[in-house]
């Protein structure tokens, strides 16, 4: 089953003033990399992950994690 690239996984809209700056915290499991397939099994899969938070998908700031 092939995978997409670039996937958005959830979001949240924070309305910012010019100049002014916001601490934002959320939580990432494992399981918002999970994906169905086509039998509709929720499956996990191993692999090195990239998340990217910013104003799209190619700015902002970027990290990962690696599931095994």
């Amino acid at each position: 089953m092939t995978r997409p690239i670039k996937e958005l996984t959830g979001f949240e809209l924070i309305a910012l003033k010019k100049g002014e700056t916001k601490t934002v915290a959320f939580t990432l499991t494992g399981a918002a990399s999970g994906f169905f397939d086509n039998d509709e099994n929720y499956l996990v899969g191993s692999g090195a992950f990239k998340i990217k938070i910013g104003g799209s998908s190619d700015k902002g700031l970027e990290s990962g994690f690696e599931i095994e």
